[in-house]
């Protein structure tokens, strides 16, 4: 039961953290200009998953063999390679001697879909650890 409440919080940790990078492509999808002087690129969030169970590892290391999946974690925020967007406004200040403007490669619909998806798994893993913590409670008490 403990490890399945370890395997609900790293998951909500990792959708957390979606979360916050969605927020933050959302707040930059206008951003023409970083600080190395390029339009904001988006970012994602790659899991991976965990294979240590945690603060209670050294409790279960027999039980610990026989499951593949001990949780999930972010290993890294990568950026997403895709072209920028270009539009045509010659009186942008960062306009191009053409006249057209980089904008970031942030899709606002794509960005509230994984936003959405985000927040369902978030959602389904509160509802798995408030399973397992109600299982745990009826457990202790059969010992009354």
């Amino acid at each position: 039961m403990i490890r399945s409440l370890d395997i609900s919080s790293s998951a909500m940790n990792a959708q957390r953290l979606r979360m916050d990078i969605i927020s933050q492509n959302i707040a930059n999808s206008e951003t023409t200009r970083t600080e190395d002087g390029t339009p904001y690129r988006r970012r994602l969030v790659v899991f991976q998953e965990q294979k240590d169970s945690g603060i209670f590892k050294e409790y279960f290391n027999d039980a610990n063999k026989q499951y593949a999946g001990l949780g999930v974690k972010a290993v890294r925020i990568v950026e997403d390679p895709s072209d920028y967007k270009l539009i045509y406004d010659p009186t942008h200040p960062d306009a191009n001697d053409e006249g057209y403007v980089r904008l970031p490669n942030v899709d606002r619909l794509r960005e509230i879909v994984d936003m959405m998806s985000a927040t369902r798994s978030y959602e389904a893993n509160v509802t798995a650890f408030n399973a397992s913590k109600a299982l745990a409670m009826k457990a202790l008490e059969i010992g009354k």
